[in-house]
């Protein structure tokens, strides 16, 4: 439970910052990004794939703590919807590849990336939805089976809706408040 948000954290810290998609200049920076440090570019896309990926492992654990502790029905419902959603997410950075791929083959980066734009959020948005209905299962089934005192469920619910709630916007967005800066 803490290994996997550190991962997703440091892959999405250490992402260069290239602005948002409806920045005007957007595809050049990224392309910028690209060919200035293709390692950074992968090992924080690698980040978080990976992290999602031990996400899957947390929630899989939780799942099993909470069926000892008689929760059937919630914490089951709302796993493959996790799986789904983890599975949908870490295709994001698997996309973001494709740049590097472009700019090794001496290829147009901007271009590339400019191909994989209409895919991107529609992948986004569904495995978003989708991790969230598993994050409403998790909830039901952390508050149902009384693990926890009131305060403490109230606050791992809120930290599950948070964390289903950061999945709807890509790492541009939460550059804006914590990834690093140009100069």
């Amino acid at each position: 439970m803490i290994i996997a948000p550190a991962v997703a954290l440091f892959g999405h810290a250490y992402h260069p910052w290239i602005g948002n998609p409806g920045d005007p200049d957007f595809l050049d920076r990224l392309a910028a990004a690209v060919a200035t440090d293709p390692t950074r570019w992968a090992l924080a896309h690698l980040g978080v794939a990976v992290g999602s990926g031990l996400l899957i492992l947390a929630f899989l654990a939780v799942r099993g703590y909470l069926r000892e502790a008689g929760d059937e029905r919630w914490s089951a419902l709302g796993l493959p919807f996790i799986v789904m959603g983890s599975v949908l997410y870490a295709l994001l950075p698997a996309m973001e590849f494709a740049p590097i791929g472009a700019y090794g083959a001496g290829a147009d980066i901007g271009a590339v990336q400019a191909a994989l734009m209409p895919w991107f959020v529609p992948i986004l948005m569904t495995g978003a939805a989708i991790f969230a209905l598993g994050i409403i299962g998790f909830a039901i089934g952390i508050s149902r089976s009384g693990i926890l005192g009131r305060g403490l469920t109230w606050l791992v619910v809120g930290g599950l809706a948070v964390l289903a709630i950061t999945r709807f916007f890509p790492v541009g967005a939460a550059q804006l408040y914590v990834g690093p800066r140009p100069g």
